[in-house]
């Protein structure tokens, strides 16, 4: 298969993958795999991870956003943290890295299209999360509002001091939380069994509270 007939065949996926590639290879397996390392280096795929890749840009008539690959270069995991924060608007600052967590191992992957950190979390706490239609109409894994908050100040429990008003008013400069709902909170809190976290997530309720009344 020349790289004309590779890219007819492949340019409406998200992604492809080379395990499926060379299985429909059959006997040309290494011909194959020696093919897309050829079209690696010369730019005309992308590596996402081992064993993934995209076509170059100009090629591919899918474009997914990134937060669909952050989905898929580790599952499962969703998008949380600065990433998810920044979506919703409760932090000012753009996020450039794409943060997501997972009941997996922390890892962080740079490609192409940047770099995707993932923090580990506790199996039971891996909840909170929906789906939305990303670009290309594709399904992708964020948290709640109330979720991507809570995993933010579990992952940074030791930069709260007490009392953390000032730090979360000051340093991270928390906007448009009136909409939060504060009993989401605490339950998203409560499934970490983090009597630290239950106390900043209290605090973070008493600031909620205090910012409305101005």
């Amino acid at each position: 298969m020349n790289y004309i007939q590779f890219r007819n065949k492949y340019a409406s996926l998200p992604f492809i993958k080379a395990q499926a590639i060379l299985a429909s290879a059959g006997k040309a397996a290494q011909p194959m795999r020696n093919q897309i390392t050829r079209w690696k280096n010369k730019g005309l795929l992308i590596q996402v991870k081992k064993g993934v890749y995209v076509l170059n840009k100009d090629d591919r008539r899918v474009s997914p956003g990134r937060f669909f690959f952050a989905n898929q270069i580790i599952w499962p995991s969703y998008v949380s943290l600065e990433s998810a924060l920044g979506y919703y608007g409760i932090i000012p600052e753009a996020v450039k890295d794409v943060t997501s967590v997972t009941s997996r191992k922390t890892a962080c992957f740079k490609n192409a299209m940047g770099e995707f950190i993932y923090q580990h979390i506790k199996p039971q706490a891996f909840k909170g999360y929906r789906s939305f239609k990303g670009e290309e109409g594709l399904d992708v894994f964020i948290a709640e509002p109330e979720k991507a908050l809570v995993d933010f100040l579990y992952l940074n429990l030791n930069k709260f001091k007490e009392p953390a008003k000032g730090i979360f008013k000051d340093r991270y400069r928390f906007q448009n939380i009136e909409t939060l709902s504060r009993n989401k909170i605490l339950f998203f809190a409560e499934v970490f069994k983090n009597k630290r976290l239950n106390a900043l997530a209290r605090q973070f309720c008493g600031f909620i509270e205090d910012e409305k009344n101005g």
